[in-house]
């Protein structure tokens, strides 16, 4: 495999915003600090906070390979820990993904903007379980990554201020398709919102509206929130 295929660069760009979102609410939640992991058990600890995870893969740093938890001959599909991500090797069989259903995938050909490839594949599959986000477990030769399917971990709150700056990042990873990356993470706040050619308008929570603009070649271009005025205060009535 040289480059991600078109089906995986697709859901890629639906996830990316939503996944980092979520990703800077957990940062904000669990500690990164001297760390612990039970698999067998579903535990990860940092910083005294406990939460349960599972275990999507791993990165192999020098081999610049992407092995799958379901893959791995140290866990496999009955392992605690893997057994509630094999949705996602299901999702790829239906939706003909092959990084979804690969064992082991080469990625010594990315030279993106993210660490390594394997990092988008854990955003792709972290987005697809949803949850509270994924963890980067570092390790001698490469990390693990750990998906949060814990309650204790708050989801991201609906915020129109950081939303260019989410979808910028996101498009920097997953380039092909910043209408659906906006259109999606607008749908998982269930802000209603209507798209015509190069223009997303959305109608925001409590008032006001945000269009979205793309060029010809459908890039992201700006993003501009209209808030409604605030009521005037009534003046009191002297009898």
């Amino acid at each position: 495999m040289s480059g991600f295929s078109p089906a995986f660069q697709r859901l890629g760009a639906a996830l990316a915003a939503v996944v980092l979102q979520q990703q800077e609410t957990l940062a904000e939640f669990l500690p990164r600090e001297d760390w612990s992991a039970d698999l067998t058990a579903r535990t990860y600890t940092s910083g005294g906070v406990t939460v349960r995870v599972s275990l999507l893969g791993s990165y192999a740093a020098r081999e610049r390979t992407w092995l799958w938890g379901w893959a791995n001959p140290q866990f496999g599909d009955d392992h605690p820990s893997v057994e509630p991500t094999l949705v996602i090797r299901g999702l790829g069989e239906r939706l003909g993904i092959p990084e979804f259903t690969t064992p082991e995938i080469d990625l010594s050909w990315y030279t993106g903007p993210a660490g390594h490839g394997g990092e988008l594949i854990a955003m792709a599959a972290g987005g697809v379980l949803g949850g509270g986000g994924y963890i980067g477990a570092g390790y001698d030769g490469g990390s693990a990554y750990l998906h949060v399917d814990d309650p204790q971990a708050p989801p991201a709150a609906w915020d129109p201020v950081p939303v260019p700056r989410l979808l910028t990042n996101a498009v920097s990873l997953f380039p092909h398709h910043p209408q659906l990356t906006l259109a999606r993470l607008l749908s998982h706040h269930r802000v209603p919102f209507r798209e015509t050619a190069g223009l997303t308008e959305a109608r925001l929570p409590g008032g006001g509206v945000a269009r979205a603009r793309f060029d010809d070649l459908g890039r992201f271009m700006d993003w501009h929130a209209e808030h409604p005025a605030p009521a005037a205060p009534r003046t009191p009535v002297t009898p």
